[in-house]
Order: C-alpha cells, then structure tokens, then sequence
C-alpha cells in the first residue's frame, strides 16, 4: 500500500520541476513570452496548492481511496493534454489541469498514511520514506526531464506519467482500503471557494509585487486573498464540521510545521529552478548532464527524510526541524559566498545542504501535522501539509525567480533590451558579447538572490524554532 501511495506521490511532486531542464527546449518550440515561462512552470504549484484544502476534505466525507484513484486519472489524462500541446496556452491549461489531479492525489497518500499505521513508531516511518519520495520527487524531476528532452523532446516529460498511472491505478484498485467518516456533514462549497480563491489570489499577488511593480493588479490580488483567507478561516470557526479546523493553528508546534514546510519546498523549489537554468544557459549542459548534476539534491533529500525519524527520537523534534532549516541556510549561504564565476563543485555542496536540510525539515512537520489530528480527520493533516509543500515550490520559483529576474535585468543595463528578459532571450540573438555579459549577469543575480534566500530562511528558522515547544513529541495524540 505505502508502494502504490509513494510512486503516486513521485510523479506528483516530479511534475513541479521536471520541466526546469526541459524549458530552453521548449521555449524554442512553443516560443513562450517571459511571462508564459514563469506560469508553464507555477501555474502547477499554485492551482494544486490552492485545491488542496477542499480535495482534503472531500476526501474525509466521500473516501480517500475514490479520491486518490479519481484524481490519479485525471493526472494521467492531462499529462496527454500537456504532451500533445501545440501552444503555450494549451500546455498551461495541461498543467492546470494536472494539478487539479494532484490536488486529489497528494492530501489522499498521507491522510491515508495516517488511517493505514496506526502504530506511531510504525507511522513515522512511513511518512519518512513518504517524505524522502515527495522531496526526492522534486529534486529528480530535473534529471529524469534531462534524460528524456535529450533523448526524445519536452512531450517526453509528460508522457512519461502515462504508464506509471496505469498501473498505479490497476494496483491502488486491488490494494488499497477505503477511508471515510460518515460522521462529516456536508461539503461547505462557500468555504471551499473562498480557500481556493484566497490561495490562488494570494500567490498571484505576490507574484507580481514581487516583481518590484507597485502594479494594481498585484495590489488587489494581493488583498483579494488576504480577505478572502480572513472569511474563510471566521466561516470554519463557525462550521460544525469545517474543511479545515483553523483552531489547530493554535498549536504552537502545528504552525511551526506548516511554516517549515513552506520554507523547505521554496527554498529547495527555487534552487532547482535557478541552478538548472545556470547549468544549461551559463555552462552549457545539456539537459540529461544538468539533470544528472541535480542528482545529489535527490539523493541527500533521501539521506535526510530516512533518518529524520531517527534524529527526532535523539534529539527532539525541535532541535530536528532547526537542524532541517540550518541546512537550507548553510546551502544558500555557500551559494552567496562562491566565487563568481559560480562552479559546479559549489554548487553540488549547495544541493547537498539543500537536500539534507529539506529532507529532515519535510519529514519532521508532517509527523507533527499528522499527530495533531484525528484519524477521522486525516485529510485536514494531508491538506496544510501538501498546501504548504505546493505552494512553496510555486512561491519559490516565483519570489526569488522574480526577484532574480530583476537582479538580472539590472546587471544587463546597457544591453540590447531582448536581452535584458532573460538569459534565454539573450542566447537567441547570436551575439558571442551579450551572451557573454548575460551569462556574467546571471551569476552575479544568483548571489543577490542567494543572500535574499540567507536573509528570509534564517528569520523563519528562528521563528520556527521559538514556535515548538521545547519537549514536543510527534505521537498520535499531538503532545
């Protein structure tokens, strides 16, 4: 069963940076604006993010298992929309409809984690190895998109998913037991709204002030999510049965996870992002030798998820989770000290600290966020859980892309304006002296961005850690 959970879970967390290597490939094919870049690369985050408290609830009342397997095949259907895609805009409407498919996915694999161990000990575990594939997922997306672009094209990294849902769906049929409380009331639809309303408007708000525009559009969408969140969380004080019981917040620990695991997946989401296009653009990788240069995130994201639940029976669940966003601090930190220009050898120490880091942290809160609930209410532990895990990813690429996209634009002043876009664009002209100074203004904005990401991590680990009671145990009954 944690089997068929977990290959589910790897697909889904894949599908948020596979198309990192694969994007110079398909700019040159679909010929994306700057604009369109950002959103074939986020829209997945913030739409499945935004979902994902209304999936978790519709799992509790209607079955987690109906809710996996439904939402599995419509991610396998829209991996075909995205792979047969003509347009810039038919791949974003793939995408958006393959994190509708992940937002039914990813709240089932650990609210039904949560029904199916219901020994504690037994349960970490699992959600170890469940977090070591959610966060090896995201960082092997680079290197399975490589490998695939190099040897067929971009399609390649959707149709890949097709097999895998097949026969995940055949096994999850015949393995899984079904989930669900008949004691919930009705699906609070108003509720629902205004959480995928005031997710979305939220990130998208961010998205455009983060761009350095005091623009309206990002000014209201900014404050469209904020009342709209503010509704929701007064509307679920005074539900009977809420989607999303905000009283929980009010444990210390509780917040402290969902904030740990909104850092780890921006820090790690953007990284990837970042470094892959520095290793194609700057470097010259191909895509499959950039993917394969990612693999030590991977693989420390798998060093530091497994022995997450050892590190938390030694010392603590705070000193863990402190320990997991140290190392998302210590990996930027080296970043911003490198030598420009930036080489590969730091930046494989940098993947390392950000996989162990991300691993620890990811594996910590989703043990206390699971412990803090009832069996009976296990999708409301999957939804904060995945909703902060998505929505650092697309934060991350679009915070720190952007603030990164202007650091370059500043450095490019002087140069042609297409290439003050991007790198991408600067490339396409042809001229050996503006790609030349392109590919040193990159760097130069990846040490800005890397000191910003310093700053932003580092405040948020001392909150976290001032947040978790120092004695907290992650057991079935929360304390």
């Amino acid at each position: 069963m944690l089997a068929v959970l977990c290959a589910s879970l790897l697909l889904v967390a894949m599908d948020a940076t596979i198309l990192n290597v694969a994007l110079p490939s398909l700019i040159d094919d679909l010929e994306p604006d700057a604009l369109q870049q950002l959103w074939i690369i986020d829209v997945y985050g913030l739409v499945l993010g935004g979902l994902l408290v209304t999936t978790g609830g519709i799992g509790d009342r209607y079955g987690r298992k109906l809710l996996f397997l439904s939402g599995f095949v419509l991610f396998g259907a829209a991996s075909v929309v995205a792979a047969t895609a003509a347009s810039s805009a038919q791949l974003i409407g793939g995408r958006v409809l393959l994190a509708i498919g992940g937002a039914m996915v990813m709240p089932s694999t650990l609210s039904l984690i949560r029904n199916i161990f219901t020994d504690p000990h037994e349960r970490t575990l699992a959600i170890g190895v469940w977090a070591s594939v959610a966060g090896a997922g995201a960082a092997i997306g680079p290197l399975v998109g490589g490998v695939l672009v190099e040897e067929y094209d971009w399609s390649a990294a959707f149709w890949v998913n097709v097999p895998v849902v097949v026969a995940t769906v055949a096994a999850g049929v015949w393995l899984l037991p079904e989930f669900k409380d008949a004691g919930h009331g009705r699906l609070d639809w108003l509720g629902a709204i205004l959480s995928v309303v005031g997710v979305i408007a939220l990130a998208w708000g961010i998205k455009n002030l983060s761009k350095g525009d005091a623009n309206v559009s990002g000014s209201i969408a900014l404050a469209l999510g904020l009342v709209s969140l503010a509704l929701f969380a007064r509307r679920q004080l005074a539900q009977p049965d809420p989607l999303l019981d905000v009283r929980l917040f009010r444990r210390r620990a509780f917040t402290a996870a969902a904030l740990a695991t909104l850092m780890a997946m921006l820090a790690i989401g953007a990284a990837l992002y970042l470094l892959s296009l520095w290793m194609q653009y700057v470097h010259g990788y191909s895509p499959s030798q950039a993917g394969v240069r990612t693999l030590p995130a991977a693989l420390a994201t798998l060093v530091g998820s497994l022995s997450a639940p050892w590190l938390m029976r030694r010392v603590g669940v705070r000193t863990a989770m402190a320990l997991g966003l140290s190392g998302l601090v210590a990996g930027f930190l080296v970043l911003a000290l490198s030598p420009e220009p930036t080489t590969y050898p730091y930046v494989a120490v940098v993947l390392i600290a950000l996989g162990l880091g991300d691993g620890i942290a990811i594996t910590t809160a989703a043990a206390v966020l699971v412990s803090a609930v009832p069996a009976e209410r296990a999708g409301q532990a999957g939804a904060v859980s995945e909703t902060s895990y998505e929505l650092g990813v697309g934060l991350g690429v679009a915070l720190l892309g952007s603030i990164h996209a202007a650091a370059y634009a500043d450095a490019m002043a002087g140069q042609p304006s297409a290439a003050q876009q991007s790198i991408g664009d600067a490339e396409q002209l042809g001229d050996p002296t503006v790609l030349a100074a392109a590919r040193n203004a990159f760097d130069a904005a990846l040490t800005t961005t890397s000191w910003v990401s310093v700053g932003i991590v580092a405040t948020v680990t001392v909150l976290v850690t001032a947040l978790v009671p120092r004695r907290f145990i992650a057991s079935s009954s929360g304390h």
